[in-house]
């Protein structure tokens, strides 16, 4: 065995049995073989050290040019829009809810069984047309019997009334006493107020059989109906036979806040107001009516009170207990500055626009906002017709920023979010004016604040 002192070169020379201990010599010649190694090495690592940081100074020196470029000017991409004059329409919006403008419960007021139903569900009628046929033939004989009574009580009136007039004759010859000319008159008496009753006896008969014949009150539209022909109606049944509404014309009735009363009571004196009645969404207008009066109380425990329009609705576009909201037209405010409501911002100092300069940058300008109607807004002060605001992209801005202006995102378009509609004059569809998420409490406040 090799001891850790036996130079395994050397052995080569003295065989293979003979352990020979390692000199100098061959500690000398291992040194001089690690050498080269360990040189590769280090110079690996150097390089590796150096190309490390050779590419930190890159990186560093990018970032550096990149926040030089951020810090230097750019363009900002807006939406812009001109500053109008125009007559902007004042509306007070409220919910309401449709009513018939007269509603009846058709119930029979005789008993009797049901010989035939006239009408079909659904179906217009007009006022007297025929909607119930009662059978009859019982009052028929009931009119019958009171009438000859009539006749045999009249018989008997006319003989005593005869009687009468003989008595009373005799007075002067003292052949018949006065007792008896007396008896006899209060036996006439008896007698008219015996054909007085079978007269009206003979008028309830008539009226029974009125009553067996039923007829619309008014103009309506027949509902669904409860009973078919064959079954027995009773005046004290519970539940109408079918329910007559008033469609043509018809009544909304909404609440506003009682606030606004005062202006509206004071509009009413100098003519007509209109009301628009829109679709639940708030998005369909569905009629046009006037404004009929306002509830003579107002409700403390909600501060509104209830306002009743009517309107035609002669395409049958509104129905009772349908839900709507109602626009009352309060007024119109003649040639208005108007900008869109997206372009109005509020900042410690109050409202103010970015307005656009001639060199296409922007500064910043306090406006005065007379009044918010849907994606209207009303200036008073800080603008003039004809100038260019920013409406969108306004967080990106600020006084002296370049601008690169691009149209407007119509409301409701791809965006999804709120957009700017285009304005329209108080002629055009009434939905134009009504901007996504806009509700008649700014038009409210403003109105009442305006007048």
């Amino acid at each position: 065995m090799l001891t850790s002192n036996t130079c395994t070169s050397c052995r080569a020379f003295v065989g293979k049995t003979r352990p020979f201990p390692m000199t100098d010599f061959c500690k000398r010649t291992q040194r001089v073989t690690r050498t080269p190694i360990k040189r590769a090495l280090t110079i690996f690592i150097l390089a590796a050290v150096c190309a490390f940081f050779i590419s930190c100074s890159g990186s560093g020196s990018d970032s550096k040019q990149s926040r030089a470029q951020a810090a230097g000017p750019r363009t900002v991409s807006v939406a812009t829009a001109p500053v109008k004059r125009q007559d902007v329409p004042v509306y007070l919006s409220g919910l309401g809810a449709v009513t018939a403008f007269n509603t009846a419960n058709i119930k029979s007021r005789v008993d009797g069984q049901i010989m035939k139903v006239n009408v079909r569900e659904g179906q217009n009628v007009k006022q007297g047309e025929l909607l119930i046929e009662i059978d009859s033939r019982p009052f028929q004989v009931q009119l019958d019997q009171v009438q000859a009574q009539l006749s045999r009580d009249q018989a008997q009136l006319r003989d005593a009334q005869l009687n009468l007039e003989r008595y009373t004759s005799l007075i002067p010859s003292g052949s018949i006493a006065q007792q008896q000319v007396d008896t006899q008159k209060a036996l006439v008496d008896q007698l008219s107020g015996t054909v007085r009753t079978d007269q009206a006896q003979i008028d309830n008969a008539k009226l029974q059989i009125i009553y067996c014949h039923i007829t619309a009150p008014f103009d309506g539209r027949v509902g669904l109906r409860q009973v078919d022909s064959g079954n027995i109606a009773h005046a004290s049944d519970a539940n109408p036979m079918l329910i007559l509404t008033q469609l043509h014309p018809i009544a909304v009735i909404f609440t506003l806040p009682e606030d606004v009363l005062p202006a509206v009571s004071k509009r009413m004196q100098q003519g007509t107001l209109e009301v628009d009645a829109f679709s639940r969404d708030d998005q369909t207008k569905l009629a046009s009516g006037k404004l009929l009066t306002i509830d003579n109380q107002i409700d403390p425990t909600t501060g509104t009170a209830k306002l009743k329009a009517v309107f035609d609705n002669k395409d049958s576009q509104l129905w009772p207990n349908q839900f709507v909201n109602a626009d009352l037209l309060l007024e119109t405010r003649k040639s208005s500055t108007v900008v869109p409501t997206a372009s109005i911002l509020r900042g410690p100092q109050g409202t103010f626009v970015y307005a656009v300069n001639p060199d296409k940058t922007v500064q910043d300008k306090a406006v005065t906002i007379s009044l918010t109607q849907g994606d209207t807004t009303v200036i008073t002060s800080g603008l003039n017709p004809g100038e260019m605001v920013v409406t969108d992209g306004q967080d990106k801005l600020q006084r002296g920023s370049k601008i690169e202006m691009r149209s407007a995102t119509p409301a409701g378009g791809p965006s999804g979010g709120r957009g700017v509609a285009p304005m329209a004059s108080p002629n055009e569809n009434a939905g134009h004016r009504r901007a996504a998420g806009s509700t008649g409490a700014s038009a409210t406040g403003s109105a009442i604040q305006g007048n």
